[in-house]
């Protein structure tokens, strides 16, 4: 697997402002395109941006409205573009009790469309990775996800191999795809193999165990942060974590960057990152239609790409 982005279509909390849509996270791995929460506006969101594009699957962290109400709407707009290919949405228990509540909303819809419910533990696989479902701390059924890649061949060399008599060329080849070649075997010219990417998103929570648990080594966390520290008892009260808070559990679980999301309009952005910033260096806080970029360990740390306004918009 070669591309590896997050692209933040809406980072506010459960208010739209100006500058911040409704909880939304595009991954893109390759050429697969998987939608984490739809708030309300999300397809307008990705519209004006990246573009709508063909989503492989939807997952829905908890089913407040603040992170679903985008995807009525979005089903509808997919059948009226003709969509052909399957659509799956999944999410925790009660998911397709809702959205079959709201089926008259969207009507029919010519593609197949599959509502599974997930309960933690539960992984999807794709292909070079899986999604897996994981509790986390919030009022009712809550999950956060964790997308693994899966182990990565180790690397091929080519000196070593031309050492051991093995001309390039087809020999190569052979040898990488596991078949021993004039009695070298694949083992004496290829390494260990290499772990694959990992990214966690904590959907809604309190700090807890299980995000800290999940995100141990992680590529990328991107972490809620509904309040600063001056309003943790309402954090608490409601089940949500500070800027602070999260910072800690990404430092504790090792990661790699951590994006701050689900800000409060109440707060200015450059307060968040501070506050974060001093329980852990790495640490961002994305606008909406900004990316992070994964690449793979060996070729450098996870970034952050700000949007470029005047980007073609394709889709």
């Amino acid at each position: 697997m070669d591309e590896v982005e997050l692209f933040f279509a809406g980072t506010g909390g459960s208010v739209p402002s100006p500058r911040r849509g409704l909880p939304a996270t595009l991954v893109r791995l390759d050429g697969d395109r998987l939608l984490f929460d739809c708030g309300e506006g999300t397809q307008r969101q990705l519209v004006r941006s990246v573009g709508l594009a063909d989503l492989d699957a939807v997952f829905l962290t908890h089913l407040h409205a603040d992170h679903w109400l985008g995807l009525p709407g979005m089903l509808k707009t997919f059948d009226l573009r003709g969509r052909e290919k399957p659509l799956d949405v999944f999410g925790p228990s009660g998911t397709s009790r809702l959205l079959g509540s709201l089926s008259g909303v969207w009507g029919r819809v010519a593609y197949p469309l599959h509502v599974v419910e997930m309960a933690a533990g539960d992984a999807i696989e794709f292909a070079g990775y899986e999604v897996e479902a994981f509790n986390v701390r919030h009022r009712g059924v809550a999950f956060g996800y964790a997308i693994g890649e899966h182990e990565r061949p180790g690397r091929f060399d080519p000196v070593l191999a031309e050492r051991l008599g093995v001309a390039p060329g087809p020999d190569f080849g052979a040898l990488e795809a596991g078949t021993a070649v004039g009695g070298v075997l694949p083992e004496q010219v290829i390494g260990e193999p290499r772990r694959g990417r990992r990214i966690v998103l904590s959907g809604d929570t309190a700090p807890c165990d299980m995000v800290r648990s999940a995100a141990q080594g992680a590529d990328v966390l991107v972490h809620e942060a509904t309040f600063l520290e001056a309003d943790a008892a309402r954090a608490a009260e409601t089940d949500h974590s500070t800027a602070a808070q999260a910072a800690q559990i990404a430092a504790e679980a090792g990661v790699a960057l951590t994006a701050l999301t689900h800000l409060s309009s109440r707060y200015r952005p450059s307060d968040v990152r501070d506050e974060a910033l001093a329980h852990c260096p790495r640490i961002v806080v994305p606008r909406d239609f900004e990316t992070i970029e994964v690449p793979v360990p060996e070729k450098g740390a996870p970034r952050l790409v700000p949007w470029d306004a005047g980007a073609t918009v394709t889709g």
